[in-house]
């Protein structure tokens, strides 16, 4: 059997934005239509706070696969040269059980974060966009700019803040055009960037706010946010994290990735246990991806995208990069 081994240089040297944010689409369509099967969750603690994995695994019928990431946490990686992450994907033949491809699965998971997150702004946001807020200046905040760009060629302003160490933020916006022209391939020169302490000033001037911080308190307030803003929480990815003022929901058009997930641990969870919003408030971006529901109907609209993730991202963007890598001959090709 035949199988296509890429590590995190090969992926990097052909994953692309533009067919990753197609993939991610697919799978979201494929959901809302049944067509999608995500498995049960495995979680394991083997050392509380300092050791845990979990086993994320599902089938996508449509492009006749099956797989899983298996994550894990270790927190003295740092000592022994290793990154506290550790991610692996496999990706298996629907028909045959033989296994596809076996990749690094942080970068993936990267870039395919990064195009959830911009694929809310795509349907959601107003189609004059011009300016973006990201609040958090971390590495995904690379991905969430790389696919808005793509999403919005005319985007011509991106402010970034990191409010507990604002020095992130200036020295990732010194940075990022080369990175997103070297690593990604794609031309910022149109794009001014800014790092910001001030949300209160900058955040009203955005078209588009994207969150990726770990806050588990409401950063973006509402007093704040003005008529036809639309925000993505990327951020909010388990129980108890929270990026926005629960408030801005009263006002908002909400759609999420998964309903039952979001609802659980995503950034609708705290307005949902407040009342301020019901499950009958909500709809799923696949069913907007298929015009089975409205979306933004108004300039005027506060629309709000609350992608939790899910492990059939990863596994049809890993899809993406085994089929660039064979075109391109990269990687390497084992027989197990």
């Amino acid at each position: 059997m035949a199988t296509r081994v890429m590590n995190r240089n090969d992926i990097m040297q052909v994953i692309e934005m533009a067919p990753t944010i197609r993939a991610v689409e697919s799978v979201y369509t494929m959901k809302s239509q049944g067509e999608a099967v995500a498995w049960p969750t495995v979680f394991h603690v083997f050392e509380e706070g300092q050791r845990d994995m979990d086993i994320r695994s599902g089938y996508l019928p449509g492009e006749h696969i099956f797989g899983h990431k298996t994550i894990g946490f270790f927190a003295d990686n740092a000592s022994k040269g290793l990154p506290n992450l550790m991610a692996t994907i496999n990706v298996f033949d629907e028909f045959t059980g033989a296994p596809v491809g076996i990749l690094e699965g942080a970068y993936i998971t990267g870039v395919r974060t990064g195009a959830a997150g911009a694929i809310g702004a795509k349907y959601l946001a107003r189609k004059d966009s011009e300016t973006l807020f990201v609040l958090g200046a971390g590495n995904q905040a690379a991905y969430q700019i790389a696919a808005t760009i793509v999403c919005f060629p005319n985007l011509k302003k991106v402010y970034v803040a990191d409010l507990l160490f604002p020095e992130n933020a200036e020295k990732f916006v010194a940075g990022i055009q080369a990175r997103l022209t070297d690593e990604l391939g794609i031309d910022a020169s149109g794009v001014a960037f800014a790092a910001t302490n001030e949300p209160e000033v900058t955040v009203p001037q955005s078209d588009i706010v994207i969150t990726v911080t770990p806050s588990r308190e409401p950063v973006i307030k509402k007093e704040w946010v003005r008529p036809g803003m639309h925000f993505s929480t990327v951020g909010s990815d388990m129980e108890g994290k929270e990026e926005l003022d629960p408030e801005i929901f009263a006002d908002a058009k909400v759609f999420v990735d998964d309903m039952e997930h979001c609802i659980e641990a995503g950034e609708v969870e705290i307005p949902v246990k407040k009342g301020i919003v019901t499950e009958a408030d909500i709809n799923e971006i696949g069913n907007l991806i298929l015009g089975n529901c409205e979306g933004r109907t108004s300039d005027e609209d506060i629309t709000i995208y609350d992608p939790a993730g899910m492990a059939l991202l990863d596994i049809a963007a890993a899809n993406v990069a085994l089929k660039l890598a064979e075109e391109k001959n990269l990687g390497t090709v084992v027989e197990l």
